[in-house]
């Protein structure tokens, strides 16, 4: 298990989104209080900075030990780093620049730390995900094979991700990495990524097919695909296609380049059912000269057989050229993409809590 389930410091923490701000602070990779929900107000920014500090502080309230950083995950576009946020379109209020980090620094008088959501994800996954339960079960099934990279990807409003090495999360120059929405695709050339996988994506690729014009979520639009719902199912189970179509061309190219494990997380994993079928296609199909899209070959975790065979590793011994030396050789090349066992804030809280530890032994 990694050392954050033995480390006793505390951290205090923020769930960000738009509409609400949710407190709580962790020790030992766990959350220590109940959440503290409060209005985000996040068109006045006054009200909004009050409510930060009035949150923590009530969290502080409630702990027996000395907090030693705050560490979250808040919307972009921020120089992370310096703890400044930009211009946000879910939070109107922070126009210009906002030394948040900065603020809180100033009021608790203890190390602030600010992340990209999707970043955190994927370190949660990472320190305390899928990360080290797949390399314990690859221990226990007695593979030497050991992973070390991680990509994290979360579907939602919008796409995120966040890549992780060997226990460091990958961050930029510019504070700016793994901006997979921002990717071009293959399957809508003219758009970017986000506009293929997005909770918009999915309800107007169904009301295209459909004809559709009365409002829809995509939770509506996966209750017809299943027959739950009165409506066009095979157009819902298109959108889905569709969906996975786009996910499968983004997840091969970050494949491509980082080589590692995929976690995929956030509100829309549970139609997972609908979707993965067409990444699996995508990233096991080719192009149009024959090429593989991938040189590894890829499983998907959520098949207990695929997972199973991804899980054993078949090796045979090769001989040292003039010795009379063998050594051991796995020839196959394999990667594997899973859909999450944690909740999407769970892991995000584990790797807000992770990244704050980093950063003060460094």
């Amino acid at each position: 298990m990694n050392s954050i389930y033995f480390d006793n410091r505390v951290v205090l923490t923020l769930d960000a989104g738009g509409t609400n701000f949710v407190f709580n602070a962790m020790q030992g990779g766990k959350t220590l209080v109940e959440p503290i929900k409060k209005s985000a107000h996040g068109d006045n920014l006054e009200l909004c900075l009050k409510t930060m500090l009035d949150g923590f502080e009530e969290v502080k309230q409630q702990l027996n030990d000395e907090p030693v950083a705050i560490s979250f995950a808040f919307p972009g576009p921020a120089d992370y780093p310096n703890g400044i946020i930009g211009d946000l379109g879910n939070l109107p209020a922070f126009r210009g620049g906002v030394a948040l980090g900065p603020m809180l620094e100033h009021h608790f008088n203890i190390p602030v730390f600010i992340q990209n959501d999707g970043d955190l994800y994927a370190y949660g996954e990472a320190l305390g995900g899928m990360l080290p339960a797949i390399n314990q079960q690859l221990e226990e099934k007695g593979n030497p094979k050991r992973y070390k990279n991680l990509i994290g990807l979360t579907l939602g409003t919008g796409f995120g991700a966040g890549l992780v090495h060997n226990d460091i999360l990958i961050g930029g120059d510019n504070s700016i990495v793994a901006e997979v929405w921002n990717i071009s695709n293959s399957v809508s050339p003219q758009r970017n990524a986000e506009e293929g996988v997005s909770t918009r994506a999915i309800i107007n690729v169904y009301n295209e097919l459909s004809g559709n014009t009365t409002p829809l979520m995509p939770k509506d639009i996966f209750d017809i695909a299943s027959g739950k719902q009165e409506g066009n199912k095979e157009a819902a189970q298109e959108a889905f296609t569709t969906f996975g179509k786009h996910i499968g061309d983004a997840v091969a190219n970050l494949i491509n380049l980082f080589d590692g494990l995929v976690v995929i997380g956030g509100g829309l994993t549970g139609a997972s059912q609908f979707y993965m079928p067409a990444v699996m296609e995508v990233l096991r199909g080719q192009f149009g000269n024959g090429q593989d899209r991938l040189v590894q070959k890829v499983f998907c975790l959520d098949n207990p057989d695929e997972k199973e065979a991804f899980l054993n590793t078949k090796v045979h011994q090769i001989e040292v050229p003039f010795t009379n030396k063998k050594v051991d050789y796995a020839p196959e090349q394999k990667v594997a993409i899973a859909t999450s066992q944690l909740d999407a804030s769970e892991a995000i809280a584990i790797g807000a809590y992770a990244y704050a530890l980093s950063k003060l032994n460094q």
